[in-house]
């Protein structure tokens, strides 16, 4: 079974970069374009791991990795 990585950025370049070359090592991927849309999918998803990116709208990296730490508790 696929490990599963949700990749929150709200650069769209940089997110495609990291889910191709995820992808290419055999991971299944996720994305989301802010915090908001990533929390929603954190919880969703329930991934085995989130790369955020800190400066985002709506809600920052930090926030969302507070949020998320509840999630799996």
């Amino acid at each position: 079974m696929k490990k599963t990585v949700l990749v929150v950025d709200d650069q769209p370049h940089i997110v495609r970069l990291i889910q191709v070359n995820l992808e290419k090592e055999g991971f299944q991927v996720s994305t989301a374009g802010d915090g908001v849309e990533g929390l929603a999918k954190a919880h969703e998803l329930k991934p085995d791991l989130i790369i955020l990116d800190v400066i985002m709208p709506r809600k920052d990296g930090f926030e969302v990795l507070r949020k998320s730490k509840r999630i799996r508790s």
